[in-house]
């Protein structure tokens, strides 16, 4: 089933609210592509997902050539997974720096929201899917209902937002 752009915003924005850390895919100049976590910023999800990185990376210096990416979220605890993909923007923004910047980053830029290396990613997400079980007991019983009776296990629900 397919959701509208503003009912799919919605649903996306609930099931990843809370999730500390995305998987963001790049493409690399050899066509490969690669992915690595990412720190989820604490900012509701309204079509745009926010990353900091740095300028140096390999993953930021691929998005240049190549800004098709993916992002994925999970939350095996709850049964929700999330894919969004969309088109990676690197951002010059002083404000939404300030706006997303935690003292945690100090870590990765030592000279805080002063380092030359950082890099504000936006994500402008083109589409999404995402799965969503009620729980791994109930999905494991689908499952073997399923098998035992030969027929497709119905395991929850499964969304495609167009955005």
């Amino acid at each position: 089933m397919t959701q509208n752009s503003s009912e799919g915003i919605k649903e996306l924005a609930k099931l990843i609210h809370g999730v500390k850390f995305a998987m963001l895919t790049v493409q690399t100049a050899e066509g490969h592509l690669h992915s690595h976590p990412m720190t989820t910023q604490d900012v509701e999800f309204d079509g745009d997902i926010w990353f900091i990185g740095g300028k140096d990376t390999a993953q930021v210096k691929a998005m240049h050539s190549h800004p098709q990416v993916n992002v994925s979220y999970a939350r095996p605890d709850k049964g929700v997974y999330v894919s969004v993909n969309g088109t990676a923007e690197l951002v010059e923004d002083r404000a939404k720096l300030d706006e997303l910047w935690s003292d945690m980053y100090k870590a990765y830029f030592p000279e805080g929201k002063e380092d030359p290396n950082i890099q504000l990613i936006r994500i402008s997400a083109n589409g999404a899917e995402y799965w969503e079980s009620e729980g791994k007991v109930r999905s494991l019983i689908a499952l073997a209902k399923g098998l035992v009776k030969g027929e497709e296990a119905h395991q929850g629900k499964n969304e495609t937002v167009n955005l």
